[in-house]
C-alpha cells in the first residue's frame, strides 16, 4: 500500500485545473459517439431569410474524426457536405472552428472562423465567442454583422446534440437526436 502522503501526490498530479475539466468532459462525450452519424432539426431560426440554405433540407451531424485533443464533425445539408466543425482543446478551454470547403476540396474564402470559449462552461455546453481572426475575416468579407457571433454546443449523451448560432437579430439552432443513429453519410467535401 502507498503512503497517504504518496497517493495525494499521484492525485495532484493527474488532476487538471478545475476550469480544464468541463472542456476534456465535453470533447469526451463527443468521442463517445466518434464514427456515428445523426439526424438534426431546426429549433430555432429567426429571422427565416427568405433564401434560408437549411430549411427543407436534411440535416446531418457525422462525428467523423477524433484524436487526442480534437474532433471533427461534418454537418451535411441536404446534398451540401461543405461545413466540418472542428473542435480543438486549447490551455484555457476549447476552440470551434468551422471548415468550409468547396465541391473541389478547396478552402471557401470565409473557412476556420470560431471562437475560443471564454470561461469553463460545463460538460454539457460550451460557448464560442467570435474571435479576432473570425472578426477581422467577417469585416474583410464585407460581414460585419458576424462579429458579434457566439457559437455554442451541447450535448446530453443519448439523448441531444445541439447547435447554435446567436447574435443581435439572429438565432440559429439546430438539435441531433442522440437516441438514433442513422447511416454515416459521405466524407465531406476536401476530406481524405
Amino acid at each position: 500500500m502507498r503512503p497517504l502522503h504518496l497517493l495525494g501526490l499521484a492525485a495532484a498530479a493527474l488532476a487538471s485545473p478545475a476550469s480544464a475539466a468541463p472542456a476534456d468532459e465535453f470533447l469526451a462525450a463527443l468521442v463517445g459517439i466518434c464514427g456515428q452519424a445523426f439526424a438534426g432539426r431546426i429549433t430555432a431560426n429567426v429571422p427565416v431569410a427568405p433564401d434560408d440554405p437549411f430549411v427543407g433540407q436534411r440535416l446531418l451531424m457525422h462525428v467523423r474524426e477524433c484524436a487526442p485533443g480534437a474532433v471533427r464533425v461534418p454537418f451535411h445539408v441536404g446534398d451540401d457536405r461543405s461545413r466540418t466543425w472542428v473542435l480543438t482543446r486549447t490551455d484555457d478551454g476549447l476552440r470551434l472552428e468551422h471548415d468550409h470547403r468547396h465541391e473541389d476540396g478547396s478552402p471557401d474564402v470565409l473557412t476556420m472562423y470560431g471562437g475560443d470559449t471564454a470561461d469553463a462552461g460545463s460538460a454539457m455546453r460550451q460557448a464560442f465567442p467570435a474571435n479576432a481572426y473570425s472578426k477581422a475575416l467577417f469585416e474583410r468579407e464585407g460581414r460585419a454583422v458576424s462579429t458579434a457571433n457566439i457559437w455554442a454546443m451541447a450535448i446530453e449523451p443519448g439523448v441531444r446534440f445541439t447547435y447554435e448560432l446567436t447574435r443581435p437579430g439572429r438565432a440559429f439552432r439546430v438539435d441531433f437526436d442522440l437516441a438514433a443513429p442513422v447511416e454515416s453519410p459521405p466524407a465531406a467535401w476536401g476530406a481524405d
